[in-house]
């Protein structure tokens, strides 16, 4: 295995939370139907779509950044074990391809005010 690129970021879930109040669409245009029924799901619901956001934002790092990005072209899905996932389409797969990428991991974490998400995108 051969780390291609690596990625973090930070959201803040306050910001979050104020986000999705002002802009009732922004769960759809954003999360997948996944996404959104697991958050949806939790007692802090700002806390999860948080640490997702920071994920994208963590994977586009990890890939270098590419052109024509969409939303729901990165994804965290769960894993068999609970783990969370990556899912890539669109423009974020055919970068990934192009990099020979065969695997982009993921972490993140939540604290009282923040979520934090870390990446490594490998090849092989």
């Amino acid at each position: 295995m051969e780390i291609v690129g690596l990625g973090v970021d930070i959201c803040e879930i306050e910001r979050m939370e104020r986000a999705l109040r002002r802009h009732p669409t922004m769960r759809e245009r954003v999360f997948t139907a996944e996404e959104r029924a697991y958050c949806d799901s939790r007692a802090r619901p700002a806390e999860s779509y948080a640490g997702r956001f920071a994920a994208r934002e963590a994977v586009i790092k990890a890939l270098g950044g590419y052109r024509g990005k969409r939303w729901q072209d990165i994804s965290v899905t769960r894993g068999p074990s609970g783990a969370p996932a990556i899912r890539l389409q669109g423009n974020a797969k055919l970068r990934a391809d192009a990099l020979g990428v065969s695997r982009v991991l993921v972490t993140f974490t939540h604290e009282r005010t923040h979520a934090v998400a870390f990446a490594m995108a490998v090849s092989g």
